[in-house]
């Protein structure tokens, strides 16, 4: 064997986006107030909920612990990814890229299973309303946000613990702003073939059963909405589920175009500014979604404004 192939390697080179040129200083820009502004949205949605008494609702309980992992996502890539434009590639140690991709599943699992629950509690909402205060009390959404928490963090420390016993050698070159599992499982030259059963394990309670449950949610739902003999009725019932549907659409459609759709053919600078619409993009779109469609944060955000103006 040649000796790039067994050469092991210590530390990963993140390439970023090459080739900016003179859109260098434009792309960071962009990044820098899109992440000032994705902080803003997702700590000012949480602080609206806290201080609002009418949304004091499960529904924006979940919401406020979906917005904290977006910011756990936001502040573990983009940072980052600043540094990168700017340098134009930096150099990370193999543990400092793991701990990045750990940072990186832990959110997004949580973040998927809080989508699940928020489906599940518009369910119940629509479907079952007379059952609805029964079920969704605070004890049992204080236990769901600690089981779903504790069960991302431990679920991903399982992998984790399996890609730290793997050697990485050869080439030291990632072609990417962020550490993902892919790049990390190619470049090792170990066995990782446990370690891709343990993922596919893990993906069915984390990724497959959220997708097909709040599918079939919303199918329920949809029928009940059906069923409503009044268009105003209709319309009401609908408008209390838009926003987490879009979110839904948004996070499921952002995710298939990367991980599911075959790239292979599409360059890989395409691949990484589709990233951003996962990285990024979304993690601001969504508290701005709820903030928007919602009457009680907007006046919220409005009357807080007009007091420090006043002060």
């Amino acid at each position: 064997m040649s000796l790039s192939l067994t050469t092991v390697i210590t530390e990963f080179q993140l390439l970023g986006f090459q080739n900016l040129h003179g859109l260098k200083t434009l792309f960071f820009i962009f990044l820098l107030l899109t992440h000032i502004a994705t902080l803003c949205a997702n700590i000012v949605l949480p602080i609206s909920v806290i201080c609002n008494y009418h949304l004091h609702t499960p529904m924006y309980f979940f919401l406020s612990q979906l917005a904290s992992s977006e910011m756990l996502f936001t502040t573990n890539i983009i940072p980052k990814l600043l540094y990168i434009t700017l340098e134009e590639g930096i150099t990370v140690s193999v543990s400092g890229c793991i701990t990045q991709f750990y940072i990186f599943s832990v959110s997004t699992n949580a973040e998927s299973i809080f989508l699940t629950v928020m489906s599940y509690d518009r369910y119940l909402a629509i479907c079952n309303p007379l059952r609805y205060n029964a079920i969704m009390d605070f004890r049992f959404c204080l236990q769901v946000a600690i089981v779903s928490w504790a069960f991302s963090f431990i679920s991903t420390l399982i992998v984790i613990i399996q890609i730290c016993v793997l050697r990485f050698c050869g080439t030291n070159i990632i072609d990417h702003y962020y550490c993902d599992l892919m790049p990390l499982l190619e470049h090792s030259c170990s066995d990782v073939s446990f370690v891709k059963v343990q993922i596919f394990v893990f993906s069915i309670p984390i990724a497959l059963f959220p997708f097909v449950f709040i599918i079939l949610t919303y199918l329920r739902i949809a029928l009940a909405i059906l069923k409503i003999p009044s268009s105003t009725g209709k319309q009401k019932a609908f408008s209390t589920c838009s926003s987490h549907l879009i979110v839904v659409c948004t996070y499921y459609s952002t995710l298939i175009t990367i991980y599911v759709i075959p790239s292979r053919g599409a360059s890989q600078n395409l691949n990484k500014f589709l990233s951003l619409l996962y990285t990024v993009l979304t993690p601001l779109i969504n508290p701005i979604i709820y903030t928007l469609r919602n009457k009680e944060i907007r006046s919220f955000i409005k009357n807080a404004l007009q007091k420090k103006s006043v002060n």
